[in-house]
């Protein structure tokens, strides 16, 4: 999918974009607020009715409320406000398909991170303390990190699953899969599957705390330990890597692709899925990913698929396949021969 940016042609052009963080902050702000979610509950509410119920001051709230249903976020009739469509599919909490812990870790760690964007291209150095081996030391933050995963998966998975073809397959391993939400969905829809999660051992608990969630206890079994210090803790017919290298640098990338390989099973596949970028600059949002790969990461960013199909051929694949996964992901398949 291809984006429209505004027409920097012109000086309103330019302006609008140079304040298009405006309207990102009160899309952000409303998820803070939990806004959304009080709006799905009532049905739609007042402007008195929401300050009251979300204890606000009541200055510039008319305004911040207009602004989300001028952005389409929101719809006004006879003076009560309601979620629009959208919003009330992605942005309540609780929803299967809520993309909001995304855009939290964006207010509280990513929205930061680009004013300081500046200081990364002089340095090369990240402006967030997000690495990983911080984030599991703090329970907050490491809850609020596994929320934007679930975020990202709730709306990848059911493409990831369309996207391959699971028959004559009997187990899956997600590498540096979180909590196991991707992999609890694929086991969820392929229940003949044996599904194993590898990530920190500090996800075990929120591991568990999912399966239950889901009625999956059971069903997936979670590996903690570090894909880079650590054997995989088994084979698989299908092993994945999602929205995990483009965490690391070229060389971290190369290692893992040939690490995850040998895990697969005689006539399986490794599946890898990222906001790859092409030769063209026209996905906006693959750079913005990208960029924020340089803000959080040690040297982390975006790549084109060419790179990991050339990582997967010297490992040894069979066949690689290379397919346009849901709006800007891509996804890579590396078939191993029987």
């Amino acid at each position: 999918m291809t984006s429209t940016p505004l027409d920097v042609g012109t000086a309103a052009g330019i302006l609008r974009l140079g304040n298009a963080f405006c309207d990102a902050k009160a899309l952000l702000t409303a998820v803070e607020l939990d806004l959304f979610s009080l709006l799905h509950s009532t049905g739609g509410s007042t402007e008195e009715e929401i300050r009251t119920q979300l204890g606000l001051h009541g200055r510039g709230l008319r305004d911040f409320l207009d602004l989300l249903t001028a952005l389409k976020l929101l719809t006004r009739t006879d003076g009560r406000y309601a979620n629009a469509s959208g919003a009330d599919e992605f942005l309540v909490r609780d929803s299967e398909q809520f993309v909001g812990g995304f855009l939290l870790r964006s207010s509280r760690n990513l929205y930061p991170a680009w004013g300081r964007l500046q200081e990364a291209l002089r340095t090369g150095e990240a402006q967030s303390g997000s690495h990983f081996d911080e984030v599991v030391k703090n329970p907050a933050i490491l809850r609020q990190f596994v929320g934007s995963m679930d975020a990202f998966t709730n709306v990848l998975g059911p493409h990831v699953i369309e996207a391959f073809d699971w028959s004559g397959h009997n187990s899956v391993l997600d590498v540096g899969g979180c909590r196991g939400n991707l992999c609890a969905q694929i086991v969820r829809a392929q229940p003949h599957l044996a599904g194993h999660v590898f990530d920190l051992p500090q996800m075990a608990p929120l591991n568990a705390e999912l399966l239950d969630d889901l009625g999956l206890t059971g069903k997936v079994e979670f590996h903690g330990g570090s894909f880079f210090t650590d054997p995989l803790p088994v084979t698989a017919d299908v092993v994945i890597l999602g929205h995990v290298l483009h965490d690391w640098n070229p060389e971290q990338r190369e290692a893992l692709v040939h690490k995850a390989f040998k895990s697969v099973n005689p006539g399986g596949a490794l599946v890898m899925y990222d906001r790859m970028l092409d030769d063209e600059e026209k996905h906006v949002e693959n750079l913005v990913i990208s960029l924020d790969m340089l803000l959080v990461t040690d040297g982390g960013s975006e790549y084109p698929a060419t790179e990991v199909v050339a990582y997967a051929e010297a490992a040894g694949a069979a066949s690689v396949e290379v397919s346009e996964l849901h709006d800007y992901d891509t996804i890579v398949v590396a078939r191993k021969a029987a």
